[in-house]
């Protein structure tokens, strides 16, 4: 955690998160962000494009890693399992714990960056789609597994972040786990046919012995 402390981004994303926790997101600007890491805006605007982006400033690097990360998966791996191999080595680029818990409370606050969020999300979701394509899977697979991928680690990030005693590993493999039950479930709870109606019978009617 003290050399991730240490580099020019990192400095600037603290002094983003706290000014944002401190006073609010419109009303921080670039140049305070700067003079609460000690830099310039000069240094600010040579990793961030905006102000935003001083929180996201993981979300390429992670984008990079994990696309490399797929590279490196066994071939004949299917392609679910690819990602979440490629997943489970994610902590190396992690942010610290508690940076990232205080970021989701941020942005569940704020919309502005809920909307670059969502942006993030989606560029990260088509570099993954893109990478399994590349590894000979098909369109329409690539991006059913990374759909479903993003799923299980969005639920394993959020209980390594708000659970210290799990570490992520652990958070995964129980979101994993998770899935398979649902999907289990779907294959078990099959609509049931409809019950078979009675087919009216002709029925002889008794004749008057008299008649």
């Amino acid at each position: 955690m003290a050399r991730w402390e240490g580099n020019t981004r990192s400095r600037l994303e603290r002094a983003a998160l706290d000014l944002f926790t401190e006073q609010g997101y419109d009303r921080t600007t670039v140049a305070q962000i700067a003079q609460r890491a000690n830099l310039t805006e000069r240094s600010f605007y040579r990793w961030f494009t905006d102000k935003r982006e001083a929180l996201f400033g993981g979300a390429e690097e992670l984008e990079t890693h994990l696309v490399s990360a797929i590279g490196t998966v066994p071939v004949g791996t299917g392609a679910l399992q690819t990602l979440l191999a490629a997943f489970a080595t994610a902590p190396q680029v992690f942010r610290p714990r508690e940076f990232l818990q205080e970021r989701a409370a941020l942005i569940e606050a704020n919309p502005p960056l809920q909307e670059r969020e969502q942006i993030k999300l989606v560029s990260l979701s088509k570099a993954l789609a893109v990478a399994l394509e590349n590894r000979g899977f098909d369109r329409q697979t690539a991006q059913l597994a990374t759909d479903v991928g993003l799923m299980v680690v969005r639920l394993a990030s959020e209980r390594w972040a708000t659970d210290e005693r799990t570490d992520f590993a652990q958070a995964l493999e129980a979101s994993t786990a998770d899935l398979l039950t649902i999907t289990a479930g779907v294959s078990r709870s099959r609509p049931a046919e409809p019950p078979a109606r009675d087919q009216p019978q002709d029925q002889p009617r008794d004749q008057d012995a008299g008649a």
